[in-house]
Order: C-alpha cells, then sequence, then structure tokens
C-alpha cells in the first residue's frame, strides 16, 4: 500500500457515507446493559422502515457517558440518548425520520462534554473500531506514512519532546526522553511495549481505547517502532477484557490485510510486527520490569533499576513501554505539532489527561480534559456533583497508588506537581468520588487490602508491611486498636513506601498516609470509642523519634 491507496479508501468511505449516522455504543459497560440487542433492532428498524438508504447504524466505542449507557448517538444531529432500551429501537429511527421517541435525551451543551478536549479520544464513540476503512477515513495511518518519508528518527524524537508528553501511566516520565535514551542504544533488536495491563479498583481508560480506536494503538506503536529502530512489538493486556483483546487482534489482522504491519511498510525498508501478550491479572505486572518478565513467560515479579528497560529489556535488549494513553496521543502530536501540543495543558503538564470518573457521583464515566482544570471542575461540573442526599467528601486520585484529597483541596489543579503535594498521585486516570457517608478508614483499609492481596512478595517490606498496615487498620476498624497502633501505623507506612522494591509497595501506604493527613480525627473517635471514651495514650500525635 501507498499514500495514495490509503487516501483512495478514505475517499470511498466518504462518498459512501449515508446522509444520518445512527451510532450505538457497543463498548463493554454499554454490552452490559444489552447494547448488543439494542444495535440488531436498529438495525431492523431502519430496515422495516425502507430507510437503509438513508440511514446507517454503526457499532462504536465508548461515548463517555458510561453510567447512562447504553447510548445512541445520531449524528449529524448530535442527539445523545441514555439508557436506551432495546424495545425504543424503532421510536429512535421514527424520531430520526420527523417522529417521536419515548428514549431519554442528554444535554449535549451539558458541562460533561462541553468541557472535554477529546485528543486520545477523538475518535471514540464516532468511528467502527472493527473496520480499519473507518479509521483510515478519519485520517489514519497517515502519520505513520508521514514519519515513514518525512521524518529522520530523531526528528521525530525531538517532535515527540517538543510536545512535552509525559508517561500517562503513573510515573509520568517524560516520553521524548524515553525514546531518545532507547534509540541511541546500540543493538540490531530493539521492542516496543504497550502496557495495558490496566488494574487499578475503578479504572477503565485504557480499556475503553482499545475497545473503541484499536488501529490508533497500532499505527502509534509502530510510529514508536521507527523512532527507536524496533521491528517487533508487544501488547500486554489483561485478561479481563476480552472485547479490548478481540478488537486488537481483529485489528492487527486488517493492518496486516492491508500492508500496515509486516515488511516493508508503505513500500519502505521499515518492518514491524506486534503481538499480544495476555496477563493473568497479577496488579504487579503493571510495574514495567514485572511485564517484561512476564512476557518473557517468566513470573510476574518486578527486579531492581537500573538498568532501565530503555537500555535492558525483553530478553536483554532495549525496550521503550508505554501505556495505551502514552501512545493514542502521538499521531495527534505528529498530525498537529509537538508546539500545539505544548500548549494545552500547564508548562510541565502538558496536553489532556483522560479520567474515569466514578464513585459517588452523578455523572460517572470517561472524560479527557485539559491538564491543569481543577478537580471541583471535573466533580462538581462534569460530574454533576455527589449522589442524590449527599455531599463530596473527598476525590482520590491514583487507585491504590495513590490519595485521598478532602473537599477543602477541590480547587487544585490537576497536574503532577500539584497532586504530588497533596500526598497522591496522577495515577494512569482513576478518579473515585467519596461521599460524606464513606468512612475514611474503611476506604483505606479497602485500598491495603488489594495491595495486600497483590503483592509478589519479592521484597519484604511489601510483603509483610502491607499485611501488618492492613491488620491495624482493621483493628482500628473494629473498635479494637489503640494509641500504639496508630503509632506504629504511622511509623510503618513511611518505612513500606521507602523501602520497597518496586512501585507497587512504594505506593501501597498512599491512601494511608493522605487519610491520616486530611482525615485524622476518624482515626481518633474510632480509637477512642474502642475504650469507651478513655484513650489510654494521648490522642495527640506520637513524636515518631
Amino acid at each position: 500500500m501507498d499514500l495514495k491507496e490509503l487516501l483512495t479508501i478514505a475517499a470511498k468511505e466518504e462518498e459512501e457515507a449515508k446522509e444520518i449516522c445512527i451510532n450505538c455504543c457497543t463498548a463493554a459497560g454499554c454490552n452490559a446493559a444489552n447494547a448488543v440487542e439494542l444495535k440488531k433492532n436498529l438495525d431492523k428498524a431502519v430496515k422495516a422502515a425502507g430507510l437503509d438508504h438513508k440511514i446507517e447504524v454503526q457499532s462504536v466505542g465508548c461515548m463517555g457517558l458510561c453510567g447512562r449507557g447504553p447510548l445512541v448517538e445520531i449524528d449529524p444531529d448530535n442527539i445523545l440518548y441514555e439508557q436506551v432500551k432495546p424495545d425504543q429501537a424503532a421510536s429512535i429511527v421514527d424520531a430520526v425520520n420527523g417522529g417521536e421517541t419515548t428514549a431519554i435525551q442528554f444535554d449535549m451543551e451539558h458541562p460533561f462534554f462541553a468541557y472535554q478536549f477529546p485528543i486520545v479520544t477523538e475518535n471514540s464513540g464516532r468511528i467502527d473500531p472493527e473496520r480499519i476503512e473507518s479509521y483510515i477515513a478519519v485520517g489514519g495511518y497517515q502519520q505513520l506514512y508521514k514519519v515513514l518519508y518525512e521524518m529522520t528518527r530523531f526528528e521525530l524524537i525531538n517532535e515527540i519532546t517538543v510536545s512535552g508528553l509525559r508517561g500517562r501511566g503513573g510515573a509520568g516520565y517524560p516520553t521524548g526522553l524515553k525514546w531518545g535514551l532507547s534509540a541511541k542504544m546500540p543493538g540490531n533488536q530493539k521492542y516496543v511495549v504497550c502496557n495495558a495491563d490496566e488494574g487499578d479498583p475503578g479504572a477503565f481508560m485504557d480499556r475503553s481505547v482499545l475497545e473503541s480506536d484499536p488501529h490508533r494503538l497500532i499505527e502509534a506503536m509502530a510510529i514508536a517502532g521507527y523512532a527507536v529502530g524496533a521491528n517487533h512489538g508487544y501488547i500486554y493486556v489483561r485478561a479481563e477484557y476480552p472485547l479490548a483483546i478481540k478488537r486488537l487482534n481483529k485489528a492487527i489482522q486488517q493492518a496486516k490485510k492491508y500492508g500496515l504491519l509486516g515488511s516493508q511498510i508503505f513500500q519502505s525498508n521499515f518492518d514491524f510486527k506486534v503481538d499480544i501478550r495476555i496477563g493473568a491479572g497479577a496488579f504487579v505486572c503493571g510495574e514495567e520490569t514485572a511485564l517484561i518478565a512476564s512476557i518473557e513467560g517468566k513470573r510476574g515479579a518486578p527486579h531492581p533499576r537500573p538498568p532501565y528497560p530503555s537500555e535492558v529489556g525483553i530478553w536483554g535488549c532495549p525496550t521503550v513501554i508505554n501505556n495505551v494513553e502514552t501512545y493514542a496521543n502521538i499521531p495527534v502530536i505528529l498530525r498537529e505539532g509537538g508546539e500545539w501540543f505544548a500548549n494545552i495543558g500547564t508548562e510541565k503538564s502538558t496536553g489532556t489527561k483522560v479520567f474515569a470518573l466514578t464513585g459517588k457521583v452523578k455523572n460517572s464515566g470517561l472524560i479527557e480534559v485539559p491538564m491543569g482544570m481543577t478537580i471541583r471542575e471535573i466533580v462538581e461540573e462534569m460530574g454533576g456533583g455527589a449522589t442524590v442526599g449527599s455531599t463530596i467528601k473527598a476525590v482520590q486520585t491514583g487507585g491504590p497508588s495513590g490519595g485521598c484529597i478532602p473537599a477543602s483541596k477541590l480547587d487544585t489543579p490537576v497536574d503532577y506537581e500539584s497532586l504530588q503535594e497533596l500526598g497522591t498521585i496522577m495515577g494512569s486516570g482513576g478518579m473515585i468520588v467519596v461521599d460524606s457517608e464513606t468512612n475514611m478508614v474503611d476506604f483505606a483499609k479497602f485500598f491495603m487490602e488489594f495491595c495486600r492481596d497483590e503483592s509478589c512478595g519479592k521484597c519484604i517490606p511489601c510483603r509483610a508491611g502491607t499485611v501488618q498496615m492492613y491488620e491495624i487498620l482493621q483493628k482500628i476498624a473494629e473498635k479494637r486498636a489503640t494509641q500504639a497502633d496508630l503509632h506504629i501505623l504511622e511509623t510503618l507506612a513511611p518505612m513500606v513506601k521507602e523501602t520497597s522494591l518496586c512501585g507497587l509497595g512504594q505506593s501501597a501506604p498512599n491512601p494511608v498516609l493522605s487519610t491520616l493527613r486530611f482525615f485524622r480525627e476518624e482515626y481518633l473517635e474510632l480509637i477512642e470509642s474502642s475504650h469507651n471514651g478513655k484513650v489510654p495514650v494521648s490522642a495527640e500525635r506520637i513524636d515518631k523519634s
């Protein structure tokens, strides 16, 4: 295939497009609410009404408002229907043709959509993820052609560096710096890896991209391969994402068929292939050295760094590892330019961030906003605030690795540095809203139990420390603890954080430390209750020295 053939496919798709398109979300969340039957009924209704020549029903990925699915959008009228039942399909078709429908319409001018800045998600809910032609029609694979014929590897890496893109998997490491280091490493064999082992409770950002726009990931990984001199890529995806795996496999086969993966891509001297590796659900394999071990067929356990994977990775070869969201930014950065991307967000946190907004909030789902937007704008305006009858108490970012931000700090901007100052992290993008009914000790205990169960056990601080912290939290929650227990917890948490081998153990204490910092009174109330109001040791914080 050459550029002319690519543009011909795009032109044909545009020419064959019908006047009206009914987009039906068939991502995992909507499928769980019977979207598959809804899609079938929409097809039948269009055919029964004799409107095949005018209306196309398209299966698309995530539209964002996951808590209101199944979702149906009418294009180009920009009408969105929420919580659509299969038996409402015919009335929706009638409405498209000038009639009326019983389906509930969601206001597209609502802040949930109005505040979004789609880059990573620009195709989500708009293209058919199971048709490569649908991706090509919106400019897919043109950036791969561009870098192969118009840019040197180091010009490409420089453009990514100029953009200021930082890894969206949690650590926030500069992507251009990581690629540049790997590109300079000697050796004929290098690898590119996509970390799609998204394991945080309440997180579904990467899953949505994989289900909605799988070809974007493939194109971006091929671009990364060209940048660093790699001819082989791996997508490491968790087994709990069957729909994402299905659509990735289909996308890889389609890309091979069109000559966009394999040998001499776009008739150049660049070869690149992609394989999928399915993870068994071990949270620790989200850590890059554990992920590499798993790809190699070994037990998924981390090892000390340096050397870093960019220098010594899969089978000892230089390896670039980025997560799904990081890669999904690449084609847009190349299309619009690194400086364009750098002007979005803040000086040190450029671009946008995709969040899975969940918990006790009215509008839950997937959002993409510029870096620097405040937490209040996200949870109160976009999310609509706490559920009826309650108020927002805290917002947790970063999943089990993150911390809790109290309601008094909701005006904090969402960027790497601001969140770190509050004792939490950006993480991969989970954002859980906690309401006034939630006990923060129980909340911290939930995440500590998760980290305890997911610890690989390789290092003692994490293996033993998470168990001890969980047991103390359990004592406090059950009103059996003393101030001495609280002192041990406050001593133990920093030790585990500072001495654990990998990111799991190093970040596991964050929910405990942040709740102790901002909700300490809830710990003290439970301890005081355990002694009928008589606290054996002063309620003042014990000096750790």
